[in-house]
């Protein structure tokens, strides 16, 4: 169950990272708008730099607090955001449905976002602008095919008509929640297990090698 809270000073139970990458005018910008404030705008400039917005969900009953970073594309600016990968647990890659080339840079999107971010990231591919279906340039089989290969999630979206923007981020935030609770699970049981251990130490948990982010591919379109 998922919804949002908009009560201040709310106890938040998660905070999670989540990028934005891809090449730039795909739309990030208004992905982010559309998520964070339901808003779009028809005079969106380029981002220059990095920033983000959040926006508080409750999933599983548990106050969750998503941090989008809005990372921007153009190739002169890679080098200042690449440090903002780190930390991050989940990152929507975007594309634009109507130009190839910023499909055909996924891959290497992909490969900059493994080599910075951890293994276990949930990455969502999104095929974005598909209000201009006349002027699409990505057949949706490409881009399935290869979120299959690279094991992502991917969906198609309109930031303008906002259409599934929601559900992609949803389900993004969604599994990251349930990988980091498994993880919570290991370490609550593991704590229960050293009974000579004072109250409110901190253990450090080694990473569970087994979990995989995004183990099961959830490919949707419209």
């Amino acid at each position: 169950m998922t919804s949002s809270y908009s009560e201040l000073n709310q106890r938040i139970d998660y905070v999670f990272k989540v990028v934005l990458i891809g090449d730039s005018a795909v739309g990030k910008s208004q992905l982010l708008a559309r998520f964070s404030r339901n808003e779009f705008s028809l005079d969106s400039k380029a981002t220059i730099g990095v920033e983000f917005q959040t926006r508080t969900l409750a999933i599983d009953q548990r106050t969750v607090k998503a941090q989008i970073w809005d990372t921007a594309g153009q190739e002169r600016y890679r080098a200042v955001t690449s440090a903002y990968y780190r930390g991050a647990v989940g990152a929507m890659l975007v594309y634009d449905i109507t130009k190839r080339q910023s499909f055909d840079h996924v891959a290497r999107w992909l490969d900059e976002l493994r080599s910075h971010a951890d293994k276990n990231i949930v990455i969502m591919l999104i095929g974005n602008k598909s209000d201009l279906g006349t002027l699409r340039a990505v057949p949706t089989e490409d881009a399935k095919e290869f979120a299959q290969r690279e094991n992502l999630f991917f969906m198609e979206t309109s930031a303008l008509e906002a259409t599934n923007v929601e559900t992609a981020f949803i389900t993004a935030l969604t599994e990251i929640y349930r990988i980091i609770s498994k993880k919570s699970l290991i370490a609550n049981g593991d704590q229960d297990g050293n009974a000579g251990v004072p109250k409110g130490t901190k253990i450090v948990v080694p990473r569970q090698e087994s979990t995989v982010a995004a183990s099961s591919s959830c490919c949707m379109s419209t």
